[in-house]
């Protein structure tokens, strides 16, 4: 004969893998189904504080960033700690700000644009070739650059959004044509044009940084309000996350892609306006070495602030955290190829670690 199970038992397992499950034993010796779906308990949430998770799963980058930061002023504590390099890690990169940004705005709508950087390249050579070699007003050249790449943009978008082309083939076929399309308008050269005053919208000093510096900020803030305050915002997130739910519910949703790309060619367009700005010409032949620096850069950023979620304020943390490892070898003396190494291994390991931290986060 079996014997009778104990009225102080309690029938939970718990497992990091697996949910509690089966009846719970109360005192009174009676079995009673759990009222509410099965929880979740794993061992983390026994040991491990929640504020230490929320750390390691939101701000992990973060702590990397700082301590590689640390290595790397213990080794050279009077260059690497000097306000030359500080300004140089966070003012440094304004181009690359403005063209992850733009390649963040398609991706948040579940697109790939793999032009952003022909595009910038494009406005890049038109400004200077336009005011430099034809004596256009240079405001005016900086206008019909923008228009051009916006014009690029919506060539993107129909060939995606209303032929339904994959956004792959046809933004890599344009980026493709954009950079030949430039070396023609530049005739393979690299042109040069030198106005004082145009260069001040990119190299003027203000609060100790290059007002360049300041732009890549406000255009992330500006980004994460309307992603989290209005509903053009939150049309787009709900596009990104799942296109044809969206559609039943009322988002014109091929509307929000088309202006995804819209907005991010005329996003590339400010980058290639800002680089020439402060370097006074442009090879554009190299457009493209721009684009694997902007996509690991916003997908390392999916690790930091909102875990697995493409976002702008997490972008310009890669941002300055790639640099600065950047940097920091090459001011240990590592040759240029480490930028390119640095990068692309950084956009593998972005890729693979939102995986772990969208997965941690969940368990929040």
């Amino acid at each position: 004969m079996n014997p009778e199970p104990s009225s102080d038992s309690a029938a939970v397992r718990l497992s990091s893998d697996e949910d509690v499950t089966g009846r719970i034993i109360s005192d009174s010796g009676e079995h009673a189904e759990a009222s509410e779906p099965p929880t979740r308990v794993t061992l983390r949430s026994q040991y491990e504080p929640k504020w230490l998770h929320t750390l390691t799963s939101k701000y992990a980058l973060v702590l990397v960033w700082a301590a590689m930061a640390l290595v790397y002023y213990i080794l050279m504590p009077h260059s690497f700690g000097s306000i030359g390099a500080v300004r140089a890690i966070f003012g440094g990169q304004p181009v690359l700000v403005f063209l992850a940004m733009s390649a963040l705005i398609t991706l948040l709508v579940a697109e790939f644009d793999l032009s952003v950087a022909s595009i910038m390249g494009l406005a890049a050579t038109i400004v200077p070739v336009l005011a430099g070699l034809h004596g256009v007003n240079v405001w005016v050249a900086c206008l019909i650059a923008l228009v051009a790449c916006m014009g690029a943009g919506a060539i993107n978008a129909f060939f995606v959004v209303y032929l339904d082309v994959s956004s792959f083939v046809v933004t890599l076929g344009t980026g493709t044509l954009l950079i030949g399309l430039s070396q023609w308008i530049s005739a393979s050269n690299v042109v040069s044009f030198q106005d004082d005053l145009f260069s001040k919208i990119a190299l003027q000093p203000f609060l100790g940084m290059p007002v360049s510096f300041w732009y890549g900020i406000g255009l992330a803030l500006f980004i994460a309000y309307v992603l989290a305050y209005t509903p053009l915002g939150r049309h787009m997130l709900f596009v990104g996350a799942n296109r044809e739910v969206a559609r039943l519910a009322g988002i014109r949703v091929n509307g929000i892609r088309t202006g995804a790309y819209i907005v991010s060619s005329l996003l590339a367009g400010f980058s290639g306006i800002i680089l020439v700005s402060a370097l006074g010409g442009f090879d554009s032949t190299s457009s493209g070495q721009f684009l694997l620096p902007a996509l690991a850069a916003v997908f390392l950023g999916t690790t930091v602030v909102q875990p697995g979620q493409f976002n702008p304020i997490g972008t310009m943390i890669a941002i300055w955290f790639l640099w600065t490892g950047i940097f920091g070898l090459q001011l240990l003396g590592f040759a240029g190829w480490v930028q390119n190494v640095f990068y692309g291994a950084g956009l593998v390991v972005a890729v693979a670690l939102a995986k772990v931290v969208r997965s941690r986060s969940k368990t929040a």
